[in-house]
């Protein structure tokens, strides 16, 4: 009896032992399979999601690499032509500033259709770089050639009719260079300005000449036209946001008008000491028939 019940205890043994032998493998096969799977599954779903994100990032990258480029060989064209602008605006300064009482009609007719070939061959490149986009990125690449141009117009329209050409009678000459269906390139009120400030430092040369030749009283309209300039800019640039280029010239622009009325000033009161300097043998001298009293 004892033998028996020993050796059933001893199968019972066993078979507890075989039975957690087996859920022990199972379960360690079972763990392997779920994580052999769950492995499969990872490298499935990461290896196709990390070479998209890649692509995308290459492709995304890549266009806005071409729009750089665009970009920057867009700002080199229109520096160019700004540069254009520039040369050739100031010719036609240089050709105002021939004017005498002798060539005028002559000299402001070659000046206008200088003016005219540089607002047709030159403006108008910048305008068809652009129109249609937003300029204002692009402003510091064209800007000098602007304010140049605005100078040299609204310095011929001074010596042919004696009055200031506006903003808008600019803008609407450069209208016709313009494509209907696009936004139209149009002069911004700060180059315009900038552009003023500089034509006074060529009418204090224009009003100097002036006085060489005799012509007092043009040199004293000149100098007029000139405060009146700076005396409307003195009241507007302490207002302006972006005046700090502003605020450098309105000192230049402050000497010309000192230079011009102490021009004007001394031939009034000194006139006798500036009559070999302006031929008053002459008989068309406006010194003629003037006493050093009246002097």
């Amino acid at each position: 009896m004892l033998l028996c019940s020993s050796s059933a205890a001893i199968r019972r043994i066993s078979v507890s032992w075989l039975i957690m032998a087996n859920n022990s493998n199972f379960k360690s096969h079972r763990l392997s399979r779920s994580d052999d799977a769950a492995l499969a599954l990872e490298s499935s779903t990461k290896r196709p999601r990390t070479m998209s994100t890649h692509s995308s990032l290459k492709d995304a990258f890549s266009s806005y690499a071409d729009h750089l480029n665009a970009l920057n060989e867009k700002r080199e064209r229109i520096v160019k032509a700004s540069r254009d602008v520039t040369m050739n605006s100031k010719k036609v300064i240089f050709q105002v500033h021939r004017i005498s009482k002798t060539n005028r009609e002559e000299v402001l007719e070659k000046a206008e259709k200088d003016l005219a070939a540089v607002r047709d061959q030159h403006i108008s490149r910048l305008v068809k770089e652009l129109q249609g986009t937003d300029f204002w990125k692009l402003r510091r690449a064209y800007s000098p050639g602007v304010q140049e141009y605005v100078e040299a117009a609204t310095f011929f329209k001074f010596c042919q009719t004696g009055t200031l050409l506006n903003l808008d009678e600019i803008n609407a000459s450069l209208l016709s260079l313009s494509d209907p269906s696009l936004e139209p390139l149009q002069i911004n009120l700060l180059d315009y300005l900038l552009g003023l400030a500089d034509l006074t430092g060529e009418l204090m040369r224009l009003a100097i000449g002036r006085i060489s030749d005799g012509e007092v009283e043009y040199s004293e309209r000149i100098c007029q036209f000139v405060r009146d300039i700076y005396r409307e800019l003195t009241l507007l640039v302490p207002l302006m946001d972006d005046g700090s280029d502003m605020k450098t010239k309105m000192d230049t622009m402050l000497q010309s008008v000192v230079k011009i009325e102490n021009a004007c000033f001394s031939v009034r009161v000194r006139g006798s000491e500036y009559i070999p300097l302006l031929g008053s043998s002459d008989p068309s001298s406006f010194l003629v028939g003037v006493s050093d009293a009246e002097l």
